[in-house]
């Protein structure tokens, strides 16, 4: 097989992987390489919303911020580590303004100063955007760099196996996808002590997702290895299109679109008014839905109805349900004196008090229509069908302050690193994969032990893989693709905002009672081994939710069915009634490892403390220099014309 022998491998080319692989280069790791499933898959190059934000602390005007303030907001969101916190706080500044270096346009007022909004969950004005793309301009600019520093990227190549023994990382194992039907089946063995992975989060296990199709994740690999999940059970939903993936936040409610429900012989009816007993609530509630995106169970007398009623009209009831911006909703027929106050100053200030849904986007977010309309759906002369889909998850694998997990050796940035917590504020994540990725560049080359990879247990580990792949593959064996749409269909139904405890306890039975999944010949091999990758972290997931719904009850965006619980706040949802919130477990992260006989164990456990810091400048000096044996600190460097590195 082939063997390629690097000293820190990063998976994945999203905005972490590359940021990652561009901090090694600069902290003067030579020999870094880049393995990606394909480089222009994954949900930083192929998603965003209305305005995708970028939170940083705040540096405009009067603006009174300190990163201890911005760490306690991240902190005071619950199951977050306090010093993650500090550390996505204090690497904010020097994140953002390198993306501003490398080109990513983050708007600015005529004095320099980033203006900034806010955000959910956001007590600050910290969030700016470079637009419903900033993601992705932000994956081009890192790429940019990488490629200009001579980083080689292994593309084709999906992550199967870590290779762990004694508790450190010694290698992973790959499959080329565009080999699989050569005698070694494009297995890769990367030698390395160093691995980051930044794939993304198991966006594989839903089936109502507004991921890109691209977007799988890797995390039940790196819980199979010994790695622990954190908080798998807080993920974020929301009310997304379906035909084009993508966020209907912001703008798109804020210029308040009609919603219609249709059934299968066509007929249509606007369905908001219906429910909220008055077309002036159902406004008021459409343009929340802006600011209030994401699901919530705190919300159900407010916001996160809408998504419920949505749900309920798709699931429930079998209709479709589309926004339609052509028309005027029930409410604006006489003008807009219908509007709270809220709206209608929003709608006035930004110039939008205008008639027709389409004509007030147009005022507020020209690039939003032009979105849809680069993907096939005119908003102005259709609708636009939406459903409540998984978006994000804020859990993931656990990391200390240096992005690594309990296996050493191996750092998780990005979305596949559970540093969020159940409320984060929007755009948190991205500043998130910039701080993550920095943190464990650093870690590798100026404080992780130069340790070399075990080859003789490496390559033996590669072996058995072998023949694992080998025996995967069953002619008889049941279509993969069959059965990871089946598992994400049942996780979408009982597992997402609304969660149902007996629908999950019988589905993570059913999950354990599977045999392994195979391969009908060797070119399904690749979804094969993803399938039963989703399957490892659909059962961990369950393991959490399960927990967390007998000791927290409806929390952050899981509400929780119970028939005696709280009814919904509408007569119409009366099948929706819910578990209240208990213990909010609040000073807690949830745990979840794999045991050897392959079960998950989730188990709640005391967040790290957020430290207020005193330090004092000389003697921080001076570690800081000990502590990097007096390496210098990481700077940017490039190429220069003879190929040779020049520090800028």
């Amino acid at each position: 097989m082939r063997v390629i022998r690097v000293p820190a491998l990063v998976v994945g080319t999203g905005c972490a992987g590359y940021n990652a692989a561009d901090w090694l280069y600069d902290c003067g790791v030579r020999g870094v390489a880049i393995a990606t499933e394909g480089r222009r898959m994954g949900a930083s190059r192929n998603t965003g919303s209305d305005k995708q934000t970028y939170y940083k602390l705040s540096l405009c005007s009067d603006d009174l911020d300190s990163v201890y303030e911005m760490a306690r907001d991240l902190f005071d969101g619950g199951g977050v580590n306090g010093d993650t916190a500090l550390c996505e706080a204090a690497g904010s500044v020097r994140a953002f303004m390198k993306l501003n270096l490398l080109g990513v346009p983050f708007p600015t007022n005529r004095y320099g100063e980033y203006v900034g909004y806010r955000t959910d969950h956001d007590a600050r004005r910290r969030a700016t955007s470079a637009g419903p793309l900033t993601s992705k301009m932000m994956t081009e600019a890192l790429e940019r760099a990488v490629l200009d520093k001579g980083i080689p990227v292994y593309d084709h190549m999906q992550a199967v196996r870590l290779v762990v023994a004694g508790g450190r990382v010694h290698g992973l194992l790959a499959l080329d996808t565009s080999r699989v039907r050569e005698p070694e089946r494009g297995l890769t063995l990367y030698l390395t002590p160093n691995v980051v992975l930044c794939t993304g989060g198991p966006a594989i296990a839903y089936e109502k997702s507004v991921y890109p199709a691209s977007q799988t994740g890797c995390t039940g690999m790196a819980l199979a290895a010994g790695a622990q999940g954190c908080n798998l059970h807080q993920w974020q939903y929301g009310l997304a299109s379906v035909g084009f993936r993508w966020n209907v936040s912001g703008t798109y409610q804020q210029a308040l679109p009609r919603y219609i429900s249709v059934d299968a012989a066509g007929v249509e009816r606007e369905f908001l008014p219906e429910y909220f007993g008055s077309a002036a609530k159902a406004l008021d509630m459409t343009f929340l839905k802006g600011y209030q995106w994401p699901f919530d169970s705190a919300k159900m007398e407010g916001s996160s109805l809408v998504d419920l009623i949505v749900y309920h009209e798709t699931e429930a009831m079998g209709r479709r349900v589309f926004l339609d911006f052509t028309r005027d909703p029930a409410g604006l027929e006489a003008g807009f004196g219908a509007l709270g106050g809220e709206a209608r100053a929003y709608l006035e200030r930004s110039g939008a008090l205008v008639k027709t849904p389409v004509e007030r986007l147009r005022r507020m977010n020209p690039q939003a229509i032009a979105l849809y309309r680069d993907h096939g759906i005119d908003l102005t002369r259709e609708g636009l069908e939406i459903q409540v889909c998984a978006q994000h998850n804020n859990g993931g694998l656990n990391v200390d302050a240096d992005w690594q997990s309990a296996i050493a050796g191996l750092y998780v940035a990005g979305e596949a690193a559970g540093t969020f917590g159940a409320a984060r504020p929007g755009g948190a994540a991205l500043n998130s994969t910039q701080v993550g990725a920095q943190r464990a560049a650093e870690h590798i080359a100026f404080f992780a032990r130069r340790k070399k990879p075990d080859e003789a247990a490496a390559l033996g580990a590669a072996e058995r893989f072998a023949g694992e792949l080998e025996r995967a593959i069953d002619p008889a064996a049941p279509d993969p693709l069959a059965v990871r749409r089946a598992m994400q269909a049942r996780m979408s139904r009982c597992a997402a905002q609304i969660r149902v405890r007996e629908e999950m306890r019988a589905l993570a039975a059913e999950i354990a009672a599977l045999p392994p999944v195979r391969a009908r010949d060797a070119e399904e091999l690749p979804a094969a081994l993803k399938t039963q990758d989703m399957l490892v972290v659909q059962a961990a997931m369950l393991s959490a939710m399960q927990l967390a719904a007998e000791q927290c009850g409806s929390q952050g965006a899981a509400l929780v069915l119970d028939p005696q619980g709280n009814p919904p706040g509408l007569p119409g949802l009366a099948p929706y009634a819910f578990a209240p919130a208990k213990d909010p477990q609040k000073g807690m992260t949830l745990r979840t490892d794999i045991a050897q006989d392959g079960a998950p164990h989730s188990r709640f456990a005391p967040v790290r403390p957020l430290e207020k810091t005193d330090d004092w400048f000389e003697t921080t000096w001076q570690a800081f220099q000990e502590a990097r044996g007096g390496k210098r600190p990481c700077g940017f460097a490039r190429r220069n014309a003879q190929g040779k590195d020049e520090e800028t």
